[in-house]
């Protein structure tokens, strides 16, 4: 119990500066873009055998997940070896709706997800 609690105080401990960072962002904007990944996508299977790669993919992905606010990726263009490579699109915490919309507008004023990769995957 007591561990779990101080764990729990860790994390609001960490979050609260990624909150006050995202609160000042969205007084200038409704959503915010970032890369859904740091790197180009890597083919199935092709980092498995170092975990660490594999978070860090992640890392871009964390902080909307700490602080509770609602994402989406979206395609936004193609790696060198022709994998699709992601715009993730954050929200203010319960306002989805906002963020659909402005996914579905890039949707329709691009044509990234009608792409399809190219290259073998595995």
């Amino acid at each position: 119990r007591h561990t779990r609690s101080f764990h729990v105080t860790g994390v609001q401990t960490c979050a609260l500066p990624i909150w006050q960072d995202y609160e000042r962002a969205f007084a200038q904007a409704d959503v915010i873009a970032m890369p859904t990944m740091p790197t180009p996508p890597f083919k199935l299977g092709e980092r498995t055998d170092d975990p660490l790669q594999m978070y860090l993919a992640d890392v871009f992905t964390v902080s909307a997940n700490l602080v509770g606010l609602p994402g989406i990726s979206v395609p936004c263009g193609m790696s060198p070896d022709q994998l699709p490579i992601g715009l993730q699109l954050l929200g203010r915490r319960f306002d989805e709706e906002t963020l659909l919309r402005a996914a579905d507008v890039y949707e329709r004023r691009t044509n990234w997800h009608l792409r399809a990769p190219t290259t073998r995957l595995v």
